[in-house]
């Protein structure tokens, strides 16, 4: 399966290798949107890097810093491409349009980016899990300062 890209070889019935890691990535995604911090741990490995920072929990750590006091977002992403290295070893390439809506101080404002981010992934236990995550901004419009962490003294 080195350097396959698409899956072939499943039983009927049973999801490729690509449908999981896609699959995975849209459930991420939902749990960004959602700030569901477990989930989002979840589907890093202990020891992943991402969003520069070193270990799941700096990962969610540094993602709430960014989240925390920001208003509804959406990450929708697509165009993905699946590289199997190995049966437990892939990488992803998917693009990303993320809109962030400001609150508290920053109600009013917003902040989107649009880019590509760039995945690797192990199987561990039957699961897909990211070893790595970056994501390359290409496009930036609005107020970055929207991205911040939750502010208890916030009304709401």
């Amino acid at each position: 399966m080195t350097g396959s890209t698409d899956g072939a070889g499943s039983p009927e019935g049973c999801p490729t290798p690509r449908e999981e890691i896609v699959e995975r990535l849209a459930h991420l995604a939902a749990a960004i949107d959602g700030r569901d911090w477990a989930a989002i741990a979840g589907s890093f490995t202990r020891d992943a890097t991402g969003y520069g920072a070193y270990g799941r929990g700096a990962i969610v750590e540094r993602m709430a810093a960014h989240l925390g006091g920001v208003g509804a977002t959406q990450h929708l992403i697509g165009n993905h491409r699946v590289t199997l290295e190995d049966d437990h070893r892939a990488r992803s390439l998917t693009y990303a349009r993320v809109h962030h809506v400001g609150a508290g101080p920053m109600e009013g404002s917003f902040y989107e980016c649009m880019g590509e981010y760039d995945d690797r992934w192990t199987r561990v236990d039957g699961a897909w899990l990211l070893t790595s995550r970056a994501f390359e901004i290409r496009i930036s419009l609005g107020d970055f300062d929207v991205l911040r962490p939750l502010d208890p003294a916030d009304p709401g």
